[in-house]
């Protein structure tokens, strides 16, 4: 998107600077770091599966950036943009990807299987829905301990129709627990869009018959995302139990790395990424009310770069897992 080089600042309303910019560099982050990671899959220096998060950068850094120490998180396997959201350092994560022993789980775990107790990240997870139960029993964990944590659940439009997720809001109501279930809506699941896999496509209303609240959210707009973030965090932070906030938002690269995504066209991720783009969205409005310049963007994206590089250096210098490891880290001691 072409935007103009000088803009007269208009009044601001909202967020200071350094929120803005915090997002702006955060989204900017991820955005990198993924095509970074997606480089690198093309090159074979990642195996088995990888799901890209371009596109949907401004869902997790709204709903992290209202978050608590002592919150946890828990999300599917397109996960890495909540792992740096999270927090997490992109050395750690990048070397995980490559499959190396200085990575999250050792090299063990790759794409779907990292995870950080430190930050309270508590995975991404191969199977589709996998996570809503687990989000929900981290929930009740922290209403037994009384620690005023809440547990954000991220899940996909495709796994909203599995039997699990509906057990599990029927106990979080039924216990009034912490949780806040993040729906991320990208428009298509795995090659099948929302339209032909849901009987409705209202899925933040798939709490009504427990009673739990819900939203519908411009996922594409980090600022929109804060605010419901903030309000459902508030309620679910009160005792009331769970809430579902549906983030509209859209995935650019295909479900996976070994997607051609030839069930949707060229010209609609075009015109997505062309009107659309968390990340251009708040650029213009970082411009237009004169929290930065261009030339103090262009910093930014060269500070992100570099951070990048560094990281995807560590992963290559970093060694492969002993085979001694292979055993390890398997059953823990209860």
């Amino acid at each position: 998107m072409a935007i103009a080089a000088k803009r007269k600042p208009r009044a601001q309303e909202g967020p200071d600077s350094s929120v803005l910019l915090a997002y702006y560099r955060n989204m900017l982050l991820i955005r990198r770091f993924e095509e970074k990671a997606g480089q690198l899959y093309g090159m074979g220096l990642i195996g088995g599966f990888c799901h890209l998060y371009i596109g949907q950068e401004a869902v997790v850094v709204g709903v992290q950036a209202t978050l608590q120490p002592g919150d946890s998180v828990v999300t599917s396997y397109r996960d890495h943009g909540h792992m740096l959201a999270c927090g997490m350092d992109p050395k750690g994560v990048m070397a995980e990807l490559t499959g190396r022993a200085g990575g999250y789980s050792k090299g063990k775990g790759g794409s779907m299987h990292m995870f950080s107790i430190e930050k309270r990240f508590f995975g991404g997870h191969g199977i589709v829905a996998a996570q809503v139960p687990i989000g929900t029993g981290i929930a009740f964990a922290h209403r037994y301990k009384s620690d005023g944590g809440i547990s954000v659940t991220y899940f996909g439009d495709g796994a909203v129709n599995q039997g699990q997720v509906y057990e599990s809001f029927n106990m979080a109501a039924l216990w009034k627990l912490p949780v806040l279930y993040v729906i991320e809506n990208n428009k298509y699941g795995m090659g099948t869009s929302v339209a032909r896999a849901s009987a409705r496509q209202d899925l933040h209303l798939r709490g009504e018959a427990y009673g739990i609240p819900g939203a519908e959210v411009d996922g594409m707009d980090v600022l929109a995302v804060h605010a419901a973030a903030d309000k459902a965090a508030a309620y679910v932070r009160s005792g009331k139990g769970p809430y579902i906030l549906e983030m509209m938002t859209y995935r650019y690269r295909g479900h996976s790395m070994s997607d051609p995504a030839k069930y949707r066209s060229r010209e609609e991720v075009a015109k997505v990424r062309q009107e659309h783009d968390p990340i251009d969205h708040l650029r213009l409005r970082i411009l237009d009310e004169g929290h930065a310049d261009e030339a103090g963007l262009k910093n930014i994206d060269r500070e992100i770069k570099d951070v990048i590089l560094a990281a995807t250096d560590f992963a290559q210098a970093s060694p492969e897992p002993d085979a001694a490891e292979l055993y390890t880290d398997i059953l823990a001691e209860a």
